[in-house]
């Protein structure tokens, strides 16, 4: 299963959203030119998160976005759900419109792959997120930082 690149957008947005949590609003070329989103098809996927209510926002010059909730209570599976209507290995699994229906032997292993995939992005939130970037930042440096200190 792949995500579509709408969905991956979302996802980075909303991340990038969340590095900047209690700053204010964010602008949203930030947010494009941070993640390397095309500014016209995240304007797009912006303003459908807002309807969905992961973001709030506000036009006009001091304008920009917002997490409308904390971090810590957005995982990665409320928006691919959101973006994705449902996570899937398979399109027969997503549509029922399979032949085999009944009678097929592959329908345990997709359901228990579906079931995997959503453990995953189910339990990763934003914040999770934030914070594995922070400490592989954090590891990144530690070397330069021992190199220094070490006489």
């Amino acid at each position: 299963m792949s995500l579509s690149l709408k969905c991956q957008y979302a996802v980075r947005a909303l991340f990038e959203l969340a590095r900047r949590e209690g700053a204010g609003l964010v602008r949203l070329r930030e947010i494009a030119d941070a993640q390397h989103i095309p500014h016209r098809y995240l304007e797009n996927i912006l303003n459908e998160l807002r309807r969905g209510g992961f973001v709030a926002s506000k036009r006009g010059k001091d304008g920009g976005f917002v997490l409308n909730r904390a971090a810590t209570d957005i995982s990665v599976g409320d928006v691919v759900r959101f973006v994705e209507d449902s996570v899937h290995p398979v399109e027969c699994v997503a549509d029922n419109l399979c032949p085999l229906t009944g009678k097929c032997v592959f329908l345990s292993l997709w359901d228990e792959a579906k079931r995997a995939v959503e453990k995953v992005y189910d339990e990763k939130t934003l914040a999770d997120l934030v914070r594995e970037e922070a400490e592989t930042a954090a590891c990144l440096h530690l070397p330069m930082v021992l190199a220094i200190a070490d006489p």
